[in-house]
């Protein structure tokens, strides 16, 4: 779907997990370029947050419904009503740490819910005419983890074998091999993305930068896996989105695409620069934020090293990320100081902080 020939086509754009982190990045992304309609399905989970959203809230160019991925039937329904043109699946549980306290969800919304996405998806492909078919995408966003874990060197590249180490990982990894699937048997227009780790505005405070950024804000303990050497390409939300629609408007149906921001850090780096931008923002009388770094106990089967190798989506679609990590980590930082409103009701209600992703045993000692 090259722009050149689709310049003058509206777009009518179905996203799934549009309340999301990266979902609502995309939806408000989406609705303020011309020639876009696009239509939020999100189950609101803990994770999702409409307040995410207040921005494109009453556009013309917008509709949202509360609904699940899972129910085949209201998924049928938005297809035949909204007729979209492009499907951008992002609806997923995704935290490893959730995985593994309970991995039946991600079972079911990751890989039950990406197949009836898809079966649905292919239904309505198939009712439609040669024109509206060649103009079809269903594009998978997933993630670095289900090519499993790097050593010291290496990156991760489009045709890396997958080995999948976590749950969360196992669900996301299904979710791909049935999206080709769907491709290959049956002919559907698809596109997968994988991508590194996202940081940025209205990410959940569960993922390690927003974690530490409230923790160290109320003077608590800032937890750091193991010593803290465990590597993450990091890549700025709006960074990944522009490059999600660079891939729907010119990337060639059938393949996959490595999003990475070319920016590995370790975890203590990370904690580090987080705590040193927020010195110099709001630096607080009982001394330095990287005094309340702690080392914690590490997550079960915790992988070593991400790494993403972006050459394709750079050399094919002209894609690279904008931001360095230090201008992205300021802005983001600069953004949870500017918006308390949004996360003070999480972490006073949804998620007070505390340690995900240990067995029943391990949180009863």
């Amino acid at each position: 779907m090259s722009s050149d020939n689709h310049s003058t086509t509206p777009y009518r754009v179905l996203v799934t997990g549009g309340a999301g982190f990266i979902g609502s990045c995309l939806v408000q992304h989406l609705v303020n370029r011309v020639n876009v309609s696009v239509f939020n399905l999100d189950k609101l989970t803990y994770a999702g947050n409409l307040q995410s959203l207040a921005a494109v809230e009453g556009n013309k160019c917008y509709q949202f419904l509360r609904a699940d991925i899972c129910d085949p039937t209201t998924v049928a329904n938005v297809f035949n009503q909204f007729q979209p043109t492009v499907v951008m699946h992002l609806a997923a549980e995704s935290h490893v740490d959730r995985s593994i306290d309970g991995p039946s969800a991600f079972i079911e919304t990751n890989i039950v819910g990406t197949s009836t996405m898809l079966q649905c998806a292919l239904n309505y492909w198939r009712e439609q005419n040669p024109e509206r078919q060649e103009q079809f995408r269903f594009h998978h966003i997933s993630t670095d983890e289900v090519f499993g874990s790097l050593g010291p060197t290496g990156h991760f590249v489009e045709t890396t074998p997958y080995d999948p180490r976590s749950p969360y990982s196992a669900s996301k990894a299904s979710s791909d091999h049935l999206v080709r699937a769907w491709s290959h048997t049956y002919g559907l227009p698809v596109l997968i993305t994988n991508c590194s780790n996202n940081y940025g505005p209205h990410q959940f405070p569960e993922k390690l930068i927003p974690l530490v950024l409230l923790n160290a804000m109320e003077r608590k303990p800032l937890p750091i896996y193991g010593t803290g050497e465990n590597v993450r390409d990091w890549l700025y939300v709006e960074d990944h989105v522009e490059a999600l629609w660079r891939v729907i408007e010119s990337g060639t149906p059938g393949q996959t695409y490595n999003i990475g921001g070319n920016m590995e850090r370790t975890n203590l780096e990370v904690v580090r620069t987080v705590c040193e931008i927020l010195d110099q923002r709001r630096p607080h009388p009982e001394g330095p934020y990287a005094d309340l770094i702690t080392f914690v106990a590490d997550r079960p089967g915790h992988d070593q090293r991400y790494a993403i190798d972006a050459s394709r989506i750079k050399n094919e679609l002209g894609w690279q990320p904008s931001e360095s990590f230090e201008s992205g980590i300021g802005k983001t930082i600069d953004w949870y100081l500017a918006n308390e409103d949004w996360w003070r009701p999480i972490r006073e209600g949804t998620y007070t902080g505390e340690r995900l992703g240990l067995s029943k045993e391990e949180s009863a000692t």
